[in-house]
């Protein structure tokens, strides 16, 4: 970790700490099997399996989670925009793995926690993440007493769900039959996994380049398994642009920022991670060739906006439409869903939500860039085209 990010890190970290518990235990009960129709072409995949952290989270955090210390759940406004209700999404409305499943056809993901009971909610697919979720082991940050780490489940939790999931469609012993069933009309998305294990670790004396290196370690790891098992179209998104979340802005000393205006140590750190991230996945590429593996560039699609944010339809860059305080109406003892917060009346101006995650128009931005535009690297269409080519 450079200097200048662990002068950042490495102060104030008891409020991060409240901040991240307070944020994780913000959550909200149920979810919404909703479908809305916007692909008009042939349905290329029948299924969708979502991996991740609160970014792809659609209802796991609740029931998975371990004892956080505050007891409130998410309220309103969580989920104003299209729910009109709180449904443990990390923001007003969809997500980025909404907006995917609707433009293939297929109803919004069940979380697996949801479904462990009635398989028939599974037919279209199942999303395992979790907010909080790491790429590390739980085990190493209780080892190091990283007392940040409040959420058990890993990356590696997901996959053992993943697992009980499969066995419980009669998938124990992959044969053709089962491998088919499971793998061959099925997207598999890796949504973000990694910012948390940088967090967990602010104020401590593990160095940021250990967390890089365990971290991809632990994610290529995840992939091989996926890939081994069968798994044919994968997508994987990198790390966010972090230093342009309100908890960095607020927490960050004012002369640690960059040319847009966000905190440079946060960025350098998660760019730096993508680059490496991304050499990995080019090795994952030669070894199973059979695979298309797509990289979802989170941080520069997110770069692009932060530019030029009057293009896509925002009109304020960092103060987080639900919080309070100045100077980006955030405040870590008053977080989105408490009696202190409220949300401002124009969600869709917003790029930020709750100081943490961001608004559903800003996931529809990045998706709109992850199907259509250039921030997949190979392009989204060539999955596409690949999957209908060979059916």
């Amino acid at each position: 970790m450079a200097s200048s990010s662990v002068t950042y890190f490495s102060w104030k970290n008891t409020l991060i700490a409240i901040t991240t518990i307070c944020i994780l235990s913000s959550s909200s009960c149920s979810a919404s099997s909703a479908t809305t129709k916007v692909n008009p072409r042939p349905r290329p995949f029948k299924k969708i399996y979502a991996f991740g952290d609160s970014f792809t989270d659609t209802g796991n955090t609740r029931s998975a989670t371990g004892p956080s210390g505050f007891g409130h759940v998410s309220n309103p406004p969580y989920g104003t925009t299209f729910f009109h209700r709180p449904t443990n999404r990390y923001s007003d409305g969809r997500l980025v793995i909404d907006f995917i499943a609707e433009s293939l056809s297929l109803p919004y993901l069940k979380p697996y926690r949801s479904i462990m009971s009635n398989a028939t909610d599974a037919a279209h697919g199942v999303n395992f993440a979790v907010a909080g979720s790491t790429a590390i082991e739980h085990q190493f940050f209780v080892k190091n007493n990283l007392s940040l780490a409040i959420t058990p489940q890993s990356i590696q939790t997901q996959l053992l769900w993943f697992d009980k999931f499969l066995e419980s469609q009669g998938c124990k012993v992959a044969g053709a039959a089962c491998k088919a069933a499971a793998f061959d009309d099925t997207l598999f998305w890796v949504g973000e996994i990694g910012v948390n294990d940088y967090a967990y670790t602010i104020g401590s004396s593990i160095p940021g380049d250990t967390i890089q290196q365990l971290g991809i370690s632990r994610v290529t790891s995840f992939l091989q398994a996926l890939l081994k098992k069968g798994a044919k179209y994968v997508v994987v998104q990198g790390l966010p642009l972090s230093g342009c979340l309100p908890l960095a802005m607020t927490l960050a000393p004012e002369d640690d920022r960059d040319g847009i205006g966000c905190v440079k140590s946060a960025n350098n750190q998660t760019y730096s991670h993508n680059l490496v991230l991304q050499a990995k996945l080019q090795q994952l590429r030669t070894q199973f060739p059979h695979a298309v593996i797509t990289y979802a560039d989170y941080w520069n699609a997110y770069f692009t906006v932060m530019k030029n944010p009057n293009q896509y339809g925002f009109k304020e860059s960092f103060k987080a439409c639900c919080g309070t305080g100045d100077p980006y109406n955030f405040e870590v003892f008053a977080v989105c869903g408490t009696p202190s917060a409220s949300a401002c009346p124009s969600p869709s101006q917003y790029i930020n939500w709750d100081g943490v995650h961001l608004t559903e128009a800003m996931y529809k931005v990045l998706t709109d860039m992850f199907l259509n535009g250039k921030a997949t690297h190979p392009p989204f269409s060539y999955l596409l085209d690949m999957k209908l080519r060979h059916g």
